[in-house]
């Protein structure tokens, strides 16, 4: 394919190349007008070019398309793999962590390697649920064995863990020392608030029902 303002098909390939790198960081539709003054080329180059990215994309049966929506260019997912995607999303992979699975991964991720007894201990619940959850969705794992009778599994963060926050290593964690007790302090006032449960409310010392 050749653009209008008479380039070669080696150009059109530098063009292709850099609007994908644009689409796949814009996360709503981009006019080809911001196209071309970010590329450096003319609108009509930018149209053709699309043109061809998406007939080249749907002839390769590619899981994505690249869409003239709303105006604009941008990616999304090709309609023959719906089933997939509302499968990937009905299992909660996009949801957001619940307030219980939140703590519990700070516990893991502070305290590691810890087992499952330690974190239900320093939360003052049941754990079980919540760390299955954590497990699924890729942000904890099993990484040692404790020493001794038993031998307990102990639990760290994943490479995925980092990669969500941003973190080079566990040393970008900000410190929590001088804003929290440390776990002592917090079991024996976790333990001291169960025995007085709120009336009318939840037994603070039940399980969660939520593994979210």
């Amino acid at each position: 394919m050749s653009g209008s303002d008479g380039l070669d098909a080696a150009g059109d390939a530098d063009v292709a190349a850099a609007l994908e790198a644009v689409l796949l960081l814009a996360e709503e539709p981009v006019p080809p007008g911001v196209l071309a003054s970010v590329i450096g080329t003319s609108s009509e180059r930018v149209r053709a070019v699309c043109e061809g990215l998406a007939e080249e994309y749907e002839s390769q049966g590619r899981g994505f398309v690249l869409a003239r929506v709303a105006g604009g260019y941008r990616f999304q997912t090709a309609p023959s793999q719906d089933g997939y995607v509302e499968r990937f999303v009905r299992e909660g992979h996009s949801a957001r962590l619940s307030a219980a699975a939140l703590e519990t991964l700070a516990v893991v991720a502070y305290k590691q390697p810890v087992s499952r007894h330690q974190v239900a201990e320093i939360r003052g619940v049941n754990v079980d649920g919540v760390m299955r959850t954590l497990r699924r969705r890729g942000y904890i794992d099993e990484i040692a064995r404790a020493p001794g009778p038993g031998q307990a599994v102990l639990y760290g963060t994943t490479p995925q863990f980092l990669e969500h926050l941003g973190l080079d290593s566990l040393d970008g964690l900000p410190p929590l020392a001088e804003f929290v007790p440390d776990a002592a302090e917090v079991e024996a006032m976790e333990s001291r608030l169960r025995l007085v449960p709120e009336p009318g409310g939840p037994d603070p010392a039940a399980p969660e029902d939520s593994d979210q």
